[in-house]
């Protein structure tokens, strides 16, 4: 059978052979936030399904295609249309892009998500940037064998979201008056939302945003020893419980549009500082 390392390199292998584009700079986008492709100058787009060892994205507003292209000067490969544990797919199957994208070269990867608020200061339409995370996904995309020539046995997670471009993202936020939180964001399986008892045991342990992505990547990236940067549009209240209402994942993609502008902002002028 193929090693995890082969496998990256033949999906390496195949996205080269189309672009010899090299990408600085790695972007995930999240439910109802593809919309920052329309600001990058695009050079390549490959269709998921046509990489190998690729998955496809099945979730409503996630395109599913890898775009090559430049934001300002910066050399960019933004991932349209993520991959999430509650379709179906192994943890390794979730992070192979995010391995992939390291193997063609990023040198820093920037992460964004829909996700409800556990916290009574944090509202619907506002943005969190991760300083840290709560891990309640039933697996880990480093379970298994590891590959050494991809990061350490036991990588740390003392700060796995940097610290200067959480400052430099903040500061961009406040010149242009953005409501924007710096806050830990809970990761869970999903694919239902909380019940409201859920929402009080989440915002109990510590978190103040919860969603059902992101924390993977996160591991796959430092694992890698890739600097991450992960935001989140607030597109729901799960705290304080008399807030929380009914929800739908229409709902949740029509706030998420509504404030990607302020998110898309944030994320143009932090790659055009570094």
């Amino acid at each position: 059978m193929d090693s995890l390392l082969d496998r990256l390199n033949e999906a390496v292998h195949f996205i080269r052979q189309r672009t010899d584009f090299q990408p600085e700079f790695g972007i995930i986008l999240g439910t109802g936030l593809g919309n920052l492709v329309s600001h990058i100058d695009i050079v390549a787009e490959i269709n998921y399904h046509l990489i190998p060892h690729f998955q496809v994205s099945t979730v409503e507003s996630h395109s599913g295609k890898l775009i090559f292209g430049s934001i300002g000067d910066k050399k960019v490969v933004a991932m349209q249309g993520r991959f999430h544990y509650y379709e179906g797919y192994t943890m390794e199957e979730v992070v192979f892009p995010v391995r992939t994208m390291k193997l063609l070269g990023i040198k820093r990867l920037f992460i964004s998500n829909a996700a409800g608020s556990l916290n009574s200061n944090i509202e619907k339409g506002d943005l969190m940037i991760l300083r840290d995370h709560i891990n309640l996904q039933p697996s880990n995309p480093l379970i298994g064998p590891n590959e050494y020539d991809l990061g350490p046995r036991f990588p740390d997670l003392f700060r796995c979201y940097d610290e200067n471009l959480i400052e430099t993202a903040m500061s961009i936020a406040r010149d242009n008056n953005i409501r924007c939180h710096k806050g830990v964001y809970v990761s869970v399986p999903g694919p239902n939302l909380e019940t409201p008892a859920e929402y009080n045991y989440l915002h109990i342990i510590g978190g103040d945003a919860v969603g059902m992505s992101t924390v993977p990547e996160v591991l796959a990236a430092v694992h890698m020893g890739l600097p991450v940067f992960a935001i989140s549009v607030i597109t729901d209240k799960g705290y304080p419980m008399e807030e929380i209402e009914p929800v739908t994942v229409d709902d949740v993609i029509a706030v998420a549009k509504e404030a990607e502008p302020k998110m898309t902002l944030i994320l143009q002028k932090l790659i055009a500082q570094l």
